[in-house]
């Protein structure tokens, strides 16, 4: 009987191995026919059938495969996905071939919840006729699509309708265990000489101690009344030295006569010129540097510096000369433009400067509004921390509920592994006997390999030393290395330009002076330029001055106007209104901030003053119960002193009697 089970087995697999991008279709179902030699010429073809089926058909049946995970993809898996596709293909193209009854035997073969949820969805009217449908014609024409596929498939649900019904009775009845056949009771020699195993000892219940109350902190502190009278002595020394302050400060003038300020300021100026006068450690120096110097000395400039300031000096010269020329044509003076373009300009940074202004009193809007939601934020988490504490709180109570549940589980366990191990001595001795005798069948493999092994490397040994040998012998023959050469003789290579060495050297050394001659030349040719390139520099070094002071003079001056325009915006900008606005909503903000700031202050003052007032009275309350019960001692030791002195005077009048 054929094994359906394991052919949609082995089609799956197939259906993983395949890629598209890598694989040629023919090529892979020819190298799978290759492979499935075990199988039945039937059972091979119906796996080849199916796979190649699959492959062409892909985009068919990944639509069907693809709504179904999406709709069960919880409680599915991906690497059962091929056998879905499997089964898709046989109900689509290979129900009418093999009929029902081998479809049912099919299903049946496999997981039987599965197949009925995948059938249950695939052979319904409305999955078929609405998403299935519509997800084919955009690959195939509507009519193709319903004459082949959808008209078909809906003829076969009243049939697939109790094959169905069978599914779910057995979903419903579970896997039946299987039975196991029945083991026929060997009889087995006695082992009466053999001693029983020890039993394992049972583990020793752990004792749980009680949990000991701490020492109070109250034994290793001073008493409330010693601090308390130590805060009172420091307030009263305090009080007396305010006290002292006062009456010093407020005393009579004429008790305590000083000096008026115009007094000290002549004795001041007497005491200087004293000083003055006096020049014991005096140094002879040049006097203490100037702060600020009106003239500052020239910069010495290179050549290069020079001839660029001769550049810009010629240009702006050339450039002055064309502006003289155009106006002197009738052209428009542009002074007025220049005037204009000055005041557009500074009221384009008037604008920029009122808006800097204003970005940066919003970011500081943004920030107090920024540090008032930090605050709330840090309040809901201060509230979400109590709640998470509260809820580790139970956790730990559930945790120690659950480990001694445990602890009795592993006690049980322990017992049972106990009864377990007392017949392992047999088995443990049959399990001996056996890998002895794979160790010794391994042993005699090994030997046999490791016997050929020294053959061939004893072979391939011998070939080594043949071949070194044969080096050596060649190697040992002397070769004559010397060759003896003429200066004088050319090499006879038949050339024209052909030279013996010494006819080379002759040459060179005579073009090596005569370079040496070029180059003199050159060097002196160079001196001579530079002397009178730099009589030409010092020539223009003058003009270049008067031109340079000019136009320090001419920036001095627009910087200084610049200073007062920038003083004069910065002035506008200031009185602007939306600033304004915004500087007294900047204001509010950091009132309103610093008023919640003053009363979260302010709260949790008075939560310490009153944990305070009430830890106090605890102190007070347990100090008139300590002196209490102190007083109760006295009088309990005062009555015990009496009786025992009635007592002795009772024993010694009976001692007289």
């Amino acid at each position: 009987m054929t094994n359906y089970k394991e052919l949609i087995r082995e089609a799956t697999q197939l259906l993983d191995k395949f890629q598209a991008n890598k694989h040629c279709v023919d090529t892979f179902i020819e190298d799978a026919g290759k492979n499935l030699k075990n199988l039945h010429a039937s059972d091979k073809k119906f796996v080849l059938d199916v796979v190649h089926g699959c492959i062409l058909n892909k985009r068919l049946i990944d639509v069907a495969v693809n709504i179904f995970y999406d709709q069960n993809e919880r409680c599915l898996l991906r690497a059962d996905r091929n056998q879905f596709a499997v089964v898709c293909c046989l109900a689509m193209f290979h129900l009418e071939d093999h009929g029902l009854q081998c479809f049912s035997r099919i299903v049946k073969s496999l997981d039987t919840s599965k197949m009925h949820k995948f059938l249950s969805f695939f052979f319904n009217v409305t999955n078929l006729t609405t998403w299935i449908q519509s997800e084919w014609n955009q690959i195939y024409d509507a009519s193709y699509v319903e004459s082949n596929w959808i008209v078909p498939l809906l003829r076969w649900h009243c049939e697939i309708e109790p094959l169905l019904e069978q599914l779910a009775s057995q979903m419903k009845k579970g896997n039946l265990p299987k039975i196991s056949p029945k083991k026929h009771t060997e009889p087995q020699e006695f082992a009466l000489t053999k001693p029983k195993p020890r039993p394992l000892p049972a583990p020793e219940p752990i004792p749980h101690q009680e949990k000991t109350q701490p020492v109070p902190a109250s034994t290793y502190r001073a008493p409330k009344e010693m601090q308390i009278l130590e805060e009172v002595k420091q307030k009263n020394h305090q009080k007396s030295l305010q006290t002292l302050y006062e009456a010093n400060s407020l005393q009579f003038t004429c008790a305590n006569p000083q000096m008026s300020q115009k007094t000290k300021k002549v004795i001041s100026q007497i005491l200087e010129s004293r000083d003055a006068e006096l020049k014991f450690d005096a140094r002879f120096t040049s006097g203490a540097p100037a702060t600020h110097k009106m003239q500052t000395k020239d910069l010495k400039l290179n050549r290069t510096a020079i001839l660029r300031g001769r550049t810009l000096y010629n240009r702006q010269m050339e450039e002055e000369l064309l502006r003289l020329n155009r106006l002197a044509e009738g052209a428009k003076d542009p002074t007025s433009f220049l005037q204009w373009q000055r005041e557009m300009q500074e009221k384009d940074l008037q604008e920029q400067l009122a808006q800097l202004e204003r970005r940066k009193l919003e970011g500081q809007i943004s920030h107090e509004e920024t540090v008032q939601a930090q605050n709330r934020i840090l309040e809901l988490n201060q509230q979400k921390a109590q709640r998470k504490k509260e809820e580790t709180a139970e956790l730990m109570r559930r945790y120690a509920k659950k480990r001694l549940q445990e602890e009795v589980e592993m006690k049980e366990l322990v017992q049972q592994v106990t009864n377990g191990h007392k017949n392992s001595k047999a088995t443990k001795a049959k399990l001996q006997e056996i890998k002895q005798q794979i160790v010794r069948e391994v042993s005699e493999q090994s030997r046999e390999l490791l016997q050929q092994a020294l053959e061939e490397a004893q072979a391939e040994l011998n070939k080594k030393i043949e071949l070194i040998h044969q080096i050596r012998a060649i190697e040992s023959v002397p070769i004559s290395r010397y060759k003896f050469l003429d200066d004088t003789e050319t090499a006879g290579h038949g050339l024209l330009c052909e030279m013996s060495l010494v006819e080379l050297r002759e040459r060179l050394a005579r073009l090596k002076d005569s370079e040496q001659r070029r180059q003199k030349e050159q060097r002196q040719k160079i001196i001579e330029d530079k002397h009178v390139k730099e009589r030409l520099l010092l020539d223009q070094m003058d003009e270049f001055d008067l031109y340079r002071k000019a136009l320090k003079q001419a920036s001095e001056q627009r910087r200084a106007e610049k200073a007062a325009a920038v003083i004069r915006i910065k002035k506008v900008v200031s009185e602007d209104e939306r600033v304004l606005a915004l500087q007294r909503t900047l204001e509010m903000k950091r009132q309103e901030r610093e008023k919640k700031k003053r009363e979260r202050e302010e709260k949790k003052q008075n939560e310490r003053t009153k944990a305070k007032e009430s830890q106090l009275a605890r102190r007070q309350e347990l100090g008139e119960h300590l002196k209490l019960e102190e007083h109760e001692w006295q009088e309990l030791e005062e009555n015990l002193r009496c009786y025992v002195e009635k007592e002795c005077l009772a024993v010694q009048r009976n001692t007289y009697r």
